[in-house]
């Protein structure tokens, strides 16, 4: 548009052979052609590198983390974007690294991998863009969308490990716990209580299997992504709650344990579930350049106008 506003003023200027017209359309064009050497070099010799592939749950934003490293000059208004998630316009100064994160959507449990992320500016008027592409190596992952889970019993028993100890009090099987606000007097253990003043409670254990065993085949009627999502929501329950659980999933068993770290461990399993793990090879970005440091794979932007 720009371009044909100076073709329209030079042509006007050469019919009214008005030097005043002349002199504004020359300036007009030295001013845009400055400014598409200014643009391209912004993005010339920009680095990123993808630092960390985020974790989310299905339908949620899932944060990737980039760091932009810029060469001699400073990097100014540079936009990052993937399909319809975008930034504001940073500015990188010169020599110096800046951490961003771009929320990717995720619409499906599994491995995550945007397929491209455009990197661009429109510096320093606005008038052209210099833009190029980066395909990430690295997958982040997509936890199954929680849902409320019906009441259902684990068929895992549990093994020798947890059986020492829960031999107490006669031949019944329970899970001895320090006593937590919220429970029912009924389970207390008050002879042991009246011997050695400390409060325990006694989880008991039914015929049907440990309560803390979260089962994939405790649900026979809902199908494999249903089912995932129920253990999803009751994995969230148990982790806050800091409750010792274990995950029984058709190939895979993950031991009763407890804690963040525990329930992080159950998610991505449950997120990895029957997934083919995507290739790491590397794919050429298209409009860059190459520039490997070590393991991690960084590109230098070359501008476009």
């Amino acid at each position: 548009m720009f371009g044909l506003l100076l073709v329209i003023m030079l042509l006007t200027g050469i019919n009214y052979q008005n030097s005043l017209i002349y002199l504004s359309t020359f300036l007009l064009g030295a001013v845009f052609v400055g400014a598409m050497h200014q643009t391209h070099r912004n993005l010339s010799g920009l680095e990123l590198t993808l630092v960390q592939p985020g974790e989310g749950f299905a339908g949620d934003d899932i944060p990737f983390r980039f760091r932009l490293k810029a060469g001699r000059d400073d990097a100014i208004a540079i936009l990052l974007s993937c399909e319809e998630s975008g930034l504001a316009p940073v500015h990188v100064h010169s020599g110096r690294s800046l951490d961003v994160t771009l929320p990717v959507h995720s619409a499906h449990r599994g491995y995550l991998r945007p397929d491209r992320v455009r990197i661009e500016t429109r510096f320093p008027f606005g008038l052209l863009k210099s833009w190029s592409w980066v395909r990430p190596v690295s997958s982040g992952l997509v936890f199954p969308r929680p849902v409320p889970a019906p009441e259902a019993f684990s068929t895992v028993e549990d093994g020798e490990e947890s059986a020492e100890a829960r031999s107490v009090e006669g031949n019944d099987h329970a899970d001895i716990r320090p006593w937590r606000e919220g429970d029912l007097s009924q389970r207390v253990l008050w002879k042991r209580f009246a011997r050695t003043g400390q409060m325990v409670v006694a989880d008991w254990e039914g015929e049907q299997g440990s309560p803390y065993w979260l089962d994939f085949n405790a649900y026979p009627g809902a199908d494999h992504e249903l089912r995932l999502s129920y253990l999803a929501f009751l994995v969230n329950e148990r982790g806050k709650s800091g409750v010792r659980f274990g995950l029984n999933l058709p190939g895979q068993i993950i031991e009763p344990d407890s804690g963040p770290a525990h329930a992080a461990r159950c998610l991505r399993a449950l997120a990895t579930w029957g997934e083919e793990r995507p290739r790491d090879t590397m794919a050429e970005p298209h409009g860059t350049r190459r520039k490997p440091i070590g393991n991690s794979p960084q590109y230098a932007g070359e501008g476009r106008a």
